[in-house]
Parts: C-alpha cells; sequence; structure tokens
C-alpha cells in the first residue's frame, strides 16, 4: 500500500529515543529543552515551546493574546478544523475568508473585506507547505491593529519570498509547527509555538503546564523549595523527553526531507503536465517550499468520474489518496454554532470540490510514484 503521507524513521531516530529510554527522564527532563533551542536556532526565533500536538500549539498562542471574548478572528476555510477551533476554544468567533485560486491560501484582499470593529486576530494557513502572502497579510494587520498567528503545520522547511525560514515571526506574533507522522518532521504526536515575543513566551509557558510554576521570581510567596503555586487555568500540553528526542533526531535530516519533497513534486508536475482533465499544483517563482501535500485539481465532469470512483480506483490499486479539505464552516458544528451557509467563499469551494491529495512523503520512491503516476493517467482509460 502507497499511503498519502507516511513518516520515515531512520536508525539514528530510534537510538535517539532509546537513549531517552534507558536515561532518568522520560518526561520534564533536558531534551525538551534541547529540541526548542535547535528550533530557535533552525528558525532565527527568539523563543520556543514544544507541545503536545499542533492543536496545543494553536490553542496556546490564542490563549496567550488575552484577546476580549466575543472578538473575531480572520482564517482560511481551507484547512484542517484545528485552526479554527482554536479560536472558538477562546469564544472569539472564526471568520473565514476567500482563498486566492492559485496557491489556495488566504487572499489579503478577501481578509481586507472580511475586517470589521470586532476583528482582533488573523490567522494565515501556509497550505500544503506553500507560505500565504505574509507581506500583504502583515500589512493589513498593522493597518487595523491584529494580532497575527502563523499556522505552518505544513510549512516547517519552508521559505518566505525573501528566503527566510518560516517560524522566524517577523510577520507574526507567533507562529506554530506540527509534528504528527504525515507531516515532513515528526515527534509521533507533537507541536510547537514559535515567537519573539518574551511576554507572550512567558504566558504560554504558564498555560502550558496547568497554569503552574515554580519560578521564585514569579510566586507569591516562598515557604520552601518545594513550593510551586497555580497562577492561572491551564491545560497539560507538555511534550515528553522521547518525542523531542525524536524531533532533534528529524530536525537533523530536514534538508534531505525538503530536497526529496521538491523533487518528486518536480516529478508529479512533469509527468501530469499534458493531462488536459488535471491541473498540477503552482508554486510561485520567488519561494522555497517544503511541500507537505501534493494536491491537484481535477476535472471530475471532464473525466467523466466521481471523485469516490478515482479515490476507489486508487485504492484498488493499493495507492492512497486525501481529500484536504472540507471548507471548515461546512462542518456541522460550524453552521450549527455560526449560521455559515454553503456560498461563503465559492473559490474555496470550488478548489474543494475539485482537488485530491496524491502520495508525497521522503521516502516514496521513483518506482512506487511512478506507479501512481500511471494509476492517474489511466483513470480516462475506463472512465464513463
Amino acid at each position: 500500500m502507497i499511503p498519502y503521507g507516511k513518516q520515515d524513521i531512520s536508525a539514528e531516530d530510534i537510538a535517539a529515543v532509546n537513549a531517552v529510554l534507558t536515561s532518568d527522564y522520560l518526561t520534564q527532563g533536558p531534551k525538551v529543552a534541547e529540541f526548542e533551542q535547535a528550533l530557535c536556532d533552525y528558525s532565527g526565533a527568539r523563543y520556543c515551546l514544544v507541545v503536545a500536538s499542533g492543536t496545543a500549539a494553536l490553542h496556546l498562542a490564542v490563549a496567550a493574546l488575552e484577546l476580549p471574548a466575543g472578538s473575531e478572528g480572520i482564517t482560511t476555510p481551507n484547512t484542517f478544523a484545528a485552526t479554527a477551533n482554536s479560536m472558538a476554544y477562546c469564544s472569539i468567533q472564526p471568520v473565514f475568508a476567500d482563498i486566492d485560486p492559485l496557491s489556495h491560501n488566504l487572499c489579503p484582499a478577501a481578509v481586507a473585506s472580511a475586517i470589521t470593529p470586532a476583528t482582533a486576530l488573523l490567522t494565515p494557513v501556509h497550505f500544503a507547505g506553500q507560505t500565504a502572502d505574509m507581506p500583504a497579510l502583515h500589512r493589513l494587520a498593522q493597518q487595523h491593529g491584529l494580532k497575527v498567528i502563523e499556522d505552518a503545520a505544513h510549512a516547517i522547511g519552508s521559505c518566505y519570498a525573501d528566503g527566510s525560514p518560516v517560524g522566524n515571526c517577523r510577520y507574526s506574533d507567533a507562529t506554530i509547527f506540527s509534528f504528527h507522522p504525515v507531516k515532513t518532521l515528526t515527534c509521533g504526536e507533537g507541536g510547537a509555538v514559535m515567537t519573539n515575543d518574551p511576554i507572550l513566551y512567558q504566558r504560554m509557558l504558564l498555560l502550558r503546564s496547568h497554569g503552574i510554576t515554580k519560578d521564585p521570581s514569579q510566586l507569591s510567596q516562598q515557604p520552601g523549595p518545594w513550593y510551586h503555586e497555580m497562577q492561572t487555568l491551564g491545560w497539560h500540553y507538555r511534550m515528553t523527553d522521547m518525542q523531542a528526542a525524536l524531533g532533534l533526531s528529524q530536525l537533523q535530516r530536514l534538508t534531505l526531507f525538503k530536497a526529496r519533497r521538491r523533487a518528486l513534486v518536480a516529478r508529479y508536475n512533469e509527468a501530469l503536465a499534458d493531462l488536459l482533465w488535471l491541473s498540477t499544483p503552482i508554486e510561485a517563482p520567488d519561494l522555497s517550499s517544503c511541500f507537505h501535500l501534493y494536491v491537484v485539481q481535477i476535472d471530475f465532469v471532464a473525466l467523466g468520474k466521481h471523485r469516490a470512483q478515482v479515490m476507489e480506483e486508487l485504492l484498488a490499486a493499493e495507492i492512497g489518496s486525501q481529500v484536504h479539505y472540507l471548507p471548515v464552516y461546512q462542518h456541522p458544528w460550524y453552521s450549527q454554532q455560526y449560521g455559515y451557509k454553503d456560498g461563503l467563499c465559492p473559490v474555496a469551494e470550488h478548489y474543494y470540490q475539485h482537488c485530491l491529495s496524491l502520495p508525497l512523503y521522503f521516502s516514496l520512491s521513483d518506482e512506487q510514484q511512478d506507479k501512481v503516476i500511471s494509476a492517474i493517467r489511466g483513470l480516462t482509460e475506463c472512465a464513463n
């Protein structure tokens, strides 16, 4: 079976985790701090917190901004639900702006039209690893006094148009990563929040571990070395040392991961370019994306098959595929909770009706990719 996404675990990764398993610390030990420093060194951000998941990273970042309840936050409908959920967790209403038809990222003009006096937050997503137009979105945020969180769950290893790495937070208050197994770099589960803001960092640090601190400089009293106190209502969002050790080891191969993913994307693009019923992803010439997903757009009417038929035929050939994503506001909870209706973001809805993610991961061999390409090209042979 060729899945649409898959982790790559090396002997070095296994040795790194085994070293933790035979050490004194399985969690709350030194590897977490080492991984955080390595992510700062890689990205150029001043501060990093590694956490239990990308969702936890989003939640912490929004909560630490301490925005007024009832505020609005603008994001893309073309994302996993967690992006918008992080706002809902904090009593901020998610507002969805439409996407650019080429990059499938937030359209700055659509964002500008969605801003109201209640807007306090902007959360762009770097979809499939391609960066959103952060200079334009950053300018909008500055003009309207908005906080910005970059959802870079897909984009560790990607660079902005200026060549600097995603995660440096030059355009945002915070940037989050995800380390789920289908992502470029994995910790099994896990995530990270990057920031250059010391106050935001300290708030997130407190919220990550139940709102509890033992830092003598933060305590209201100091009766002894055993003492700790809960200063706010937080969560248990810590990462284990086992996960951090795996992440540290994986981070050493990020350049290799990126090079292979980009090579696979180039092979796909060349092999599928002549199919009139299929469009390959378009990367802006000044970007250097570490592609998390390879998403094609298929004219199913021209092909003569429904998407479910295509996915079933690929599955019969032992090839996995996936759909990224149903517009978030079309999920039942969002339509019921906020009254969102179809037609809210027509570009995103058109994209959703035609998208299909094909296998893309570091260990996908040329032979396996050729099998996928052959299966895609062969879809026309049995078309209705």
